[in-house]
């Protein structure tokens, strides 16, 4: 079998040889070649043609975000995964090449973990992901350019249409998920008259971060989570990376609760987490968003909020990026409706404004 060629580039020789041997060392890889920047990476794709790519962010001479959008204009799909510094301007930066066309990112761990626990970090958090963009499949092409395919058909296991009156929006989302969050916030003009909780799978910094930018672009009020924080309408609380998110009943107020409960589903903080947090507090005044990520997370915990009566819309295939934990929730029967990205924000205002009208 043809083994995934891996083009490594970054400034320094250390994350270079890091990458290099953790690649070598996987039966189904190879190193393409090494650059110490993007201008020497450009010239490289042509002469060696890789299967993916990783990418560090500051670089002489071309830095990281710079490369990504050249590489895009002529390689399309070519995979590009971003190793990021764990620090308010690594966040930053990550986002901005989120926004270029970079496929995914990996924290940098400190190099002073040592050389070992380096190497299985980057076995266990760059593999997977490279893997995973070189499979010929739709999670691997531009959007555009992606077959909707034949229509996943699932029994519904709850009753469409309900007429219960919507009290919060619960979103979980992943892989491709600050750009989707982007796109449905751009579109929310104006507050919702309810609170939205949030948690996309991100490390510390980064969440906080994405919150920010958020902030910035739409009419909603949005915040990285913090203890105690009274849930109020008209804003949104995003998890803050590396800790659970819930939401806790505290006499007439719903509060945020933090804490640092095992990872589910390998992550932390965990849809399923909020999401059974929500189901609990709110009920049957609950609606669940799942969007583009990897794995099934989300899954458990919309099952519970549909049992208690409320309801859950899951991103389509052709518009995510991946369509793992969205398409668990279609596959099992739980989404009321699959909705293109550009449908979401506009589905879940008027829900929710027809709901409070009814009740």
């Amino acid at each position: 079998m043809k083994k995934i060629r891996v083009l490594v580039v970054d400034d320094t020789a250390v994350m270079r040889k890091l990458v290099s041997e953790v690649v070598s060392r996987d039966p189904d890889m190879e190193t393409a070649g090494v650059a110490a920047n993007g201008r020497i990476a450009l010239q490289m794709i042509t002469q060696v043609n890789p299967d993916a790519v990783t990418m560090d962010m500051e670089m002489p001479e071309m830095g990281g975000i710079e490369t990504v959008r050249a590489i895009r204009r002529t390689h399309p799909r070519l995979p590009i995964i971003m190793l990021s510094a764990l620090t308010q301007k690594g966040a930053e930066s990550t986002l901005d090449a989120l926004d270029a066309g970079a496929n995914d990112y990996v924290a940098k761990k400190a190099t002073s973990i040592g050389i070992a626990d380096s190497l299985q970090y980057l076995s266990e958090e760059l593999l997977p992901r490279i893997k995973h963009y070189f499979k010929p499949s739709l999670a691997a092409l531009p959007s555009a350019q992606r077959s909707a395919g034949a229509p996943i058909v699932a029994k519904k296991r709850f009753a469409s249409n309900r007429s219960n009156r919507i009290d919060i929006v619960a979103i979980g989302t992943s892989t491709g998920g600050p750009n989707a969050l982007a796109r449905v916030f751009e579109q929310l003009r104006k507050p919702l008259p309810v609170p939205m909780v949030i948690v996309q799978h991100m490390p510390p910094v980064f969440t906080k971060t994405l919150a920010a930018r958020l902030d910035r672009c739409s009419g909603m009020t949005v915040h990285e989570g913090e203890e105690g924080q009274v849930v109020q309408p008209g804003h949104a609380y995003m998890a803050p990376g590396g800790r659970h998110m819930e939401t806790r009943r505290q006499g007439a107020n719903v509060v945020i609760h933090l804490h640092d409960g095992p990872q589910e589903n390998s992550c932390r903080p965990a849809a399923d987490v909020l999401f059974r947090s929500v189901a609990h507090c709110y009920g049957a005044g609950t609606l669940a968003v799942v969007m583009t990520g990897m794995g099934k997370d989300g899954y458990l915990g919309c099952s519970q909020i549909c049992s208690s009566g409320g309801s859950a819309i899951a991103q389509d295939e052709a518009s995510s990026v991946v369509w793992g934990m969205p398409g668990t929730v279609v596959q099992h029967g739980l989404a009321e409706q699959t909705l293109s990205l550009d449908l979401i924000a506009p589905t879940i205002a008027r829900k929710v404004d027809v709901s409070r009208l009814r009740n």
